[in-house]
C-alpha cells in the first residue's frame, strides 16, 4: 500500500522515491528548492489536478518497489557526500568547462537570427560561475565541516556550519532560478525549423545539466542538510 498522499511533501516523496523526480520534473513541480510544500499545494500551483499527479507518482512507486537499490535517503552524511562528491561534482566540473565553446559557438552563429541565444550564453556564465564556486565550496568548507560534526557532533561545530548551509541553500535557489529562466527563453528548449548539429547538441546538454542540478541540490537541501540539521 503506499505511503504517499496528497498532504505529503513533494521533497519527501522524491526522497522516498527518487525516480517520481522524472515525474515532477515534467510537469515543472519544483521538488528541490520549492519542495517542501504539499503535493496537492504543488499541483494546484502548476493548475494540475493533484489527484492524478499523486496516481502518476505512487505509479512510479509501484514500479520501483521491486528494486532493492540503496536509496538516497539510506545513506549515512559520509556516504552521501562521497556520492554527490563522486556523481555531481565531478559532472560538474567536467560538463561545465566543455560546454564553453559550443555555447559561445552557438551564440556567435545563430544569435542574430535566434537573439534568445545572447539570454541563453549570459544565463550558461553565470550559472557555470556559481555552480563551479559552489562546488569548491562545498568540497573545501563544508562537506568538511559535515564531516568532522557527524564524526564528533559538537555545538562549536554546529555554529560554524549554519551559515554556511543558509547560504548555500540561497546559492541553490540562484542556481534554480538561472535553469528556469533558461528553460523559459528556450521555450522549454524547442529547437526551430533551422537548428543545425551544434543547436541539437547544445540544447540536449542543457537539459541533461538541468536535470543533474536539480537531482544534486535535492539530494543536499532535502536529504543532507535537512538530516545534519536534524542532528544539531
Amino acid at each position: 500500500m503506499s505511503t504517499l498522499t496528497l498532504q505529503t511533501q513533494v521533497s519527501d516523496i522524491v526522497t522516498a522515491v527518487p525516480q517520481t523526480a522524472d515525474v515532477f520534473r515534467q510537469l515543472r513541480i519544483d521538488f528541490c528548492c520549492g519542495g517542501q510544500v504539499s503535493l496537492e499545494e504543488a499541483a494546484l500551483g502548476r493548475g494540475l489536478d493533484p489527484a492524478k499527479v499523486l496516481e502518476q507518482a505512487q505509479l512510479v512507486e509501484r514500479k520501483f518497489a521491486e528494486y532493492q537499490q540503496p536509496r538516497p535517503a539510506e545513506l549515512t552524511a559520509l556516504e552521501l557526500i562521497d556520492h554527490i562528491q563522486k556523481k555531481h561534482h565531478a559532472f560538474l566540473m567536467e560538463e561545465l568547462p566543455a560546454l564553453v565553446p559550443y555555447v559561445t559557438k552557438l551564440a556567435r552563429v545563430h544569435g542574430g537570427s535566434h537573439p534568445e541565444l545572447l539570454r541563453v550564453q549570459e544565463l550558461f556564465s553565470d550559472l557555470k560561475r556559481e555552480l563551479l564556486d559552489h562546488t569548491q565550496d562545498e568540497d573545501e568548507v563544508v562537506f568538511p565541516l559535515i564531516t568532522q560534526f557527524v564524526s564528533g557532533p559538537g555545538s562549536e561545530t554546529a555554529a560554524a556550519l549554519k551559515p554556511h548551509l543558509s547560504e548555500l541553500e540561497d546559492e541553490h535557489e540562484s542556481a534554480g532560478q538561472l535553469l528556469k529562466e533558461m528553460r523559459e527563453v528556450t521555450s522549454d528548449y524547442e529547437l526551430p525549423a533551422d537548428a543545425c548539429g551544434t543547436y541539437r547538441l547544445v540544447y540536449q546538454r542543457l537539459s541533461l545539466l538541468e536535470k543533474d542540478t536539480y537531482d544534486h541540490i535535492h539530494l543536499e537541501n532535502n536529504i543532507l542538510f535537512r538530516n545534519v540539521r536534524a542532528a544539531m
